[in-house]
């Protein structure tokens, strides 16, 4: 298996989604705690992509498995299929990545908390059932929220409680402000997953996918694209007034006519390799300067 296919098995295009989140996480602990434990981060940071990484290849190994006869996609779409990769070889990756992470991660709660472990047990639990099971998540009307919560919310709070174990109790005032704190995050990815649903609502029909746009119709799925893609920004305005981030997090305006360009673009033509990478700059950009402009004003 070449380095390229390879990237692409594990969507390695994709780590955005969790990179941020993890970056916000760390300087939500500085900002607030002054405290960030980088040895802590470091081995979190390895779990957390190798489980990412799992968590793809199982998507792509159970897309291969569940594609119907009626079209091409198992042998022109999917990558194992396209790449005659081994399905033993994809299946041993897979379980190999999952196995080294959970490892990690238990070793992580044993030295810091056990709330740490309940964390990683649901975040695992949505990566595995995302795509696996008999109703895979990402078919069913829940992939959008599963994958939003799972990336933008659970990522930030393990990062925030791994810093913070010894200094506060774990509580629901706590999640309360880290979840404001992720909801740009939170909205961005499941943003993301909404506009894949939408390009592929014909081909996810052919496949006995029915997500949140086969339920709610296109023209619903692009109002709510509109909102998710620009509620971020009210959002980070909300969280520096009530002081959950830094003022400088305020310059997320700067990039407001790009994101407004690219979501009326994408709302006339909903095509998979013509206007969906729209999607994933809105994704890179929403999420990666709101890290940014967070840990500059955390240091600051």
């Amino acid at each position: 298996m070449s380095w390229k296919v390879f990237a692409e098995l594990v969507e390695l295009k994709a780590k955005t989604a969790s990179v941020f989140p993890f970056v916000l996480g760390m300087a939500y602990s500085w900002f607030h705690y002054q405290q960030v434990y980088v040895g802590n981060m470091l081995f979190f940071f390895v779990a957390m992509v190798l489980f990412n990484m799992a968590v793809d290849i199982l998507d792509n190994y159970m897309d291969y498995h569940n594609a119907t006869d009626v079209h091409e996609y198992k042998d022109e779409t999917n990558i194992i299929g396209r790449e005659k990769l081994s399905l033993p070889l994809v299946r041993n990756l897979m379980i190999a990545f999952i196995v080294v992470s959970a490892v990690m991660g238990i070793y992580l709660a044993s030295q810091t908390s056990w709330v740490i472990l309940w964390l990683g047990m649901i975040s695992y639990s949505v990566g595995i059932f995302y795509s696996a099971g008999p109703k895979p998540l990402s078919s069913m009307p829940v992939g959008e929220v599963a994958s939003g919560l799972a990336m933008g919310f659970v990522i930030p709070l393990i990062c925030v409680y791994l810093n913070i174990y010894d200094l506060a109790p774990f509580t629901w005032q706590l999640m309360g402000q880290v979840l404001v704190m992720s909801l740009p995050a939170v909205f961005a990815i499941a943003n993301l997953m909404l506009a894949n649903n939408t390009c592929d609502l014909e081909e996810d029909i052919l496949n006995n996918r029915h997500t949140l746009v086969f339920y709610i119709g296109k023209k619903a799925a692009i109002r709510l694209f509109w909102f998710l893609g620009l509620s971020p920004f009210i959002v980070v305005t909300v969280a520096v007034i009530i002081g959950l981030v830094p003022w400088l997090v305020l310059g997320m305006w700067l990039i407001f006519p790009v994101i407004f360009k690219n979501i009326s673009a994408f709302s006339n033509r909903q095509i998979k390799l013509e206007t969906f990478p729209l999607a994933i700059k809105n994704l890179a950009l929403t999420v990666m300067l709101y890290a940014i402009l967070f840990v500059v004003g955390a240091l600051l």
